[in-house]
């Protein structure tokens, strides 16, 4: 069992980690921060409630059962930080997020400070590692110290389930998503682990032995509820980022037969080749050189090509942006040539500026890219051919 509880804290660990790889970063956003102390001490709390380690803390300390309120502070002070993030997450004025953390804290802390002084006034002699809660059920003060701590957790949960169903119908995307699995993971918290643990509890009370609902169905319940929060939480921070480095990957590999044509002409420094550099940094490298290629080849750059393959564009029905960008990929595919070749820049050239140098973004890199696979009078969805038409005969 400990080693199942300790994997689903490594698991749950690790979910703070991608959001605090950036530290400096990450402790001046409070949401940041907020969200790495939920997970921090969710994490924490499986691994104080691993049996393992409630028997070495029992033993360091010489206090049988010394464990239980550790364990049970540390859900307390989880169930303020999952508030807290609430409160963050939900946003406001600043002074009514100080105030509502500043209750969350206070009220959370006497909890912990009532756990505490409820086990020192209780008889708990016996070790108990799986079933403390069931065992000692009937016990003055273990039964009010018990029921604290299960009561400041639903309320927790609980506030937190309300606040997902208000706020999911007022939100969209990845955060109504992660809204619905917070949802999610607070409901099998409930009913997979704060009910079970009632039900064994008042079944004890009773005289009824149900412990295996605390022992063996409340433990598991708990590990994936907790592992949902953490999806939901993480899910709405991480997702636009990967999205971001995804779509920078698809741009990055759309603007390569832009980048095998221009590139003999680049002056701009060798790019870091580094296997761990993230698609968007890549990106920002081929296009700075592609767009110092660029400036480059402008003075090879020949109207007469430019003009001659816009019009047959726009003899086959293109629209005056695609005759646009055919007769700029042409143009530039001729320049290239022409540099690569060392010949004298055309009588007919001078300063122009290209679609892709006009928009902000890799985007009108991309339009060029694809241009330069399309022939002048084929559509967006035109199968691959020679770009430009043999040139007429003309006199200088």
């Amino acid at each position: 069992m400990s080693l199942v509880v300790y994997l689903a804290a490594l698991v749950f660990a690790m979910t703070s980690v991608l959001l605090f790889r950036r530290p400096r970063t990450a402790l001046r956003n409070p949401l940041t921060l907020s969200t790495c102390v939920a997970i921090v001490l969710g994490a924490l709390v499986f691994v104080c409630a691993a049996p393992a380690t409630l028997a070495t803390v029992n033993e360091l300390t010489g206090i049988p059962n010394f464990g239980a309120p550790l364990t049970y502070g540390m859900l307390c002070a989880y169930s303020c930080a999952v508030l807290v993030l609430l409160v963050n997450w939900r946003g406001g004025s600043r002074a009514w997020v100080r105030r509502m953390v500043l209750r969350c804290v206070a009220a959370y802390g006497l909890l912990v400070v009532a756990i505490v002084v409820l086990f020192a006034l209780a008889d708990t002699d016996t070790e108990r590692l799986t079933d403390l809660d069931t065992y000692y059920a009937g016990t003055p003060f273990m039964r009010e110290m018990i029921l604290l701590y299960l009561l400041g957790h639903s309320a927790a949960m609980l506030v937190m389930c309300v606040v997902c169903v208000k706020w999911g119908r007022e939100v969209g995307g990845p955060l109504r998503t992660g809204l619905r699995l917070i949802l999610l993971g607070a409901l099998l918290d409930v009913a997979g682990f704060q009910l079970t643990k009632y039900t064994a509890v008042v079944a004890r009370w009773s005289g009824h032995d149900l412990d295996f609902l605390s022992t063996t169905v409340a433990p598991p319940m708990a590990s994936l509820a907790a592992l949902l929060c953490a999806a939901g939480f993480v899910l709405p921070r991480l997702l636009p980022p990967v999205v971001a480095q995804w779509r920078g990957l698809g741009d990055y590999r759309r603007l390569e037969p832009l980048w095998s044509l221009v590139r003999s002409a680049s002056t701009a420094p060798r790019p870091p080749t580094a296997w761990w550099q993230l698609p968007q940094a890549r990106l920002q490298w081929r296009e700075v050189s592609i767009h110092d290629a660029l400036l480059t080849l402008a003075p090879y750059f020949d109207h007469r090509v430019r003009e001659r393959v816009r019009d047959t564009a726009l003899r086959a029905g293109r629209s005056p942006h695609e005759a646009r960008l055919a007769a700029e990929a042409a143009m530039l595919a001729d320049s290239a040539r022409r540099a690569a070749a060392r010949e004298e820049p055309p009588e007919a050239g001078g300063t122009y500026r290209l679609h892709a140098t006009e928009v902000s973004g890799p985007s009108g890199l991309v339009e060029l890219a694809l241009a330069l696979d399309r022939p002048p009078g084929a559509s967006a969805g035109s199968a691959p051919s020679s770009l430009t038409e043999p040139e007429e005969p003309h006199v200088a």
